[in-house]
């Protein structure tokens, strides 16, 4: 069976990645710690991201999909960040995703896939959104120049949601009132989940998926595209 590597993948979108995968695929899940994935069959390797390298750890030589995880939701008026805050969103989204891939992609056998992370808000101004806005459009310029540098070996494309109902949105998606209200945004009336996300990270690892690479693909009920309000 196929190698897929995925960092950060113990919540939300990435265990479900994982879970989807897991029946077909041997699937490693590179996380701090390997909370709610007692009922999935992958590999854990424990991983911290910010403070380890990837290739320290017990990796397969030969990966045919990976995919990148961490974030971060700070969203703050841009008077109330200070550049710190800008670095550390970056360093999290960004520098630590070149830092693995930099690691990883030698391994990355012939016709692999890769998959990373991006927001709504970077194709769609957003108040409040200045630092994470900057972050994951680093990640969608450098998906696109890795794109065009690696083919035809390997393919490379980025996920830009908008809001899912997942553990690191709890503070936006606390109770039914906030979930109701921000679904209300979106043209399809509801906020997105992690199965919405993660159905299209499995659609673009597969093989036969082969012919997308160098795109940003919005899942976003509509976000990013429509405008219903007449």
């Amino acid at each position: 069976m196929e190698n897929i590597l995925l960092i950060g993948g113990s919540h939300g979108i990435g265990r479900e990645i994982a879970n989807q995968l897991s029946a077909t695929h041997n699937v490693y899940v590179a996380s701090r710690t390997a909370e709610n994935l007692s009922d999935v069959n992958v590999n854990h390797i424990p991983f911290d991201v910010l403070t380890e390298k990837i290739e320290d750890k017990n990796i397969p030589n030969q990966i045919h999909g990976f995919v990148f995880c961490p974030g971060s939701i700070n969203l703050k008026p841009f008077k109330m960040l200070d550049v710190k805050d800008f670095e550390k969103d970056m360093e999290i989204n960004f520098f630590a995703l070149v830092k693995v891939v930099k690691s990883i992609v030698g391994r990355m056998t012939e016709g692999s896939s890769l998959v990373f992370f991006s927001t709504v808000a970077v194709d769609s101004g957003m108040a409040y959104h200045t630092s994470i806005a900057a972050a994951k459009g680093a990640i969608e310029g450098f998906a696109k120049a890795l794109a065009a540098e690696y083919a035809p070996k390997l393919r490379v494309n980025v996920i830009a949601p908008s809001l899912v109902d997942t553990p690191l949105a709890l503070r936006l998606l606390s109770n039914d009132k906030k979930k109701e209200q921000m679904g209300e945004r979106h043209p399809l009336k509801r906020v997105g989940n992690a199965k919405d996300i993660a159905n299209m990270a499995t659609f673009l690892l597969h093989s036969e998926n082969s012919w997308i690479t160098g795109q940003i693909i919005g899942v976003d009920g509509g976000m990013s595209t429509l405008n219903t309000n007449s």
